[in-house]
């Protein structure tokens, strides 16, 4: 089959949990023999290369605001590949997935994977959650299949719009332990001594609780916030302003790479306090890195850590703070314990090759071939 993937930012890319999931997804399906074009945005892909793990990219200009950027993009990349033959059209997230529709006027299949309920994210105004609540629709209405990472995603389009979906997880591999030496060289990080979030830096993801509790912990463990800004850069400067006179926490900005894998690999553990997500693929790579993980109780996460990962009360400093405590004092054999119970668990679970498997056979429903 020929695929278009549209509505990510651009890949090799970690700007986020969606351009990790096309990279991985669209690598598998060359893999199997598919061809698989990835319409990325211009301006967030400074090296650019034709071809990527077999993949053909292709890159479109738009405007870089948090607003046109997306939907600019999108009807563009949209316009460029109904002339090249596509056997499905691919869409990801909610914005670019509202013009569906202008594939299915010329007779295509279409399939939209919604990643998160994005109007929930805080760094949408009423205009921007009006406008993503309308993406679903169109979804609901014009998508022959419909992808959500998450049974409560699954129970949402069927509650709101009366729609089925197949729900197709992230995935991870097994990964290398390293051992310090980029984080020891930078920042002073040493084999479990620091306790460690890694992701986009907006409201949703809850840093800003995680910086006020840890102000509150007595420890010597350094607090590490990796990641850098997604339109959100009012919201960096209030994290940086929360730290500026703490000499244990420490901003990184965005990692990749090897710094990357260090940071997995010597946390002591892992906080992810966000108020809104879809399936975090960060999650799934610190237990994958055999990382206790302690996270907020929103049905998401929770769905996604079954169990094997510690919760706190979303949006509760208090409870954060008590939790980080409590871990804080805990043996540290106690706490590998729970990071490898975890890992034994997520490698069970969630593996790219089965979300590939997966989403051949969507494709399979609508194209009608195996």
């Amino acid at each position: 089959m020929k695929i278009a993937m549209i509505g990510q930012k651009g890949i090799p890319s970690r700007a986020g949990g969606v351009e990790i999931h096309v990279e991985e997804l669209a690598a598998g399906l060359v893999e199997n023999g598919h061809q698989v074009d990835v319409y990325c945005r211009k301006y967030y892909c400074k090296n650019r290369v034709s071809e990527h793990r077999g993949i053909r990219l292709f890159y479109i200009p738009t405007i870089s605001t948090k607003h046109l950027d997306a939907i600019i993009y999108t009807f563009f990349a949209t316009v460029k590949a109904l002339g090249r033959g596509y056997d499905v059209f691919h869409y990801h997230a909610c914005g670019p997935s509202s013009l569906c529709w202008i594939p299915k006027l010329f007779g295509k299949k279409v399939v939209c994977t919604t990643h998160g309920l994005d109007w929930k994210r805080a760094k949408w105004g009423a205009i921007g959650q009006e406008y993503l609540k309308f993406g679903e629709k169109i979804i609901s209405k014009y998508a022959d299949e419909i992808i959500v990472l998450n049974d409560p995603m699954k129970e949402y389009f069927a509650e709101t719009y009366q729609r089925e979906s197949n729900v197709i997880p992230n995935g991870v591999e097994p990964q290398e332990i390293r051992e310090p030496e980029i984080i020891t060289e930078k920042w002073g990080l040493e084999k479990e001594s620091y306790i460690l979030f890694l992701g986009r830096l907006v409201p949703e993801k809850g840093v800003h609780y995680l910086i006020e509790a840890y102000r509150k912990l007595k420890t010597d463990k350094k607090l590490v916030i990796a990641g850098g800004s997604s339109h959100s850069d009012d919201y960096v400067e209030r994290l940086a302003a929360m730290s500026i006179d703490h000499d244990n926490i420490i901003m990184t900005g965005a990692v990749s790479g090897q710094t990357l894998e260090e940071l997995y690999s010597n946390a002591f553990i892992y906080v992810l306090p966000s108020d809104v997500e879809g399936l975090p693929i960060s999650l799934l790579e610190a237990m994958s890195y055999k990382r206790c993980c302690l996270i907020s109780d929103i049905k998401e996460n929770a769905t996604t850590g079954d169990g094997k990962a510690l919760e706190f009360k979303h949006g509760d400093v208090q409870d954060l703070f008590e939790k980080l405590r409590e871990i804080d004092q805990m043996p540290v054999e106690a706490v590998r314990k729970i990071g490898e119970e975890a890992n034994e668990y997520v490698l069970l679970t969630y593996r790219w090759k089965n979300v590939v498997d997966k989403t051949c056979r969507v494709y399979e429903k609508i194209v009608g071939e195996k």
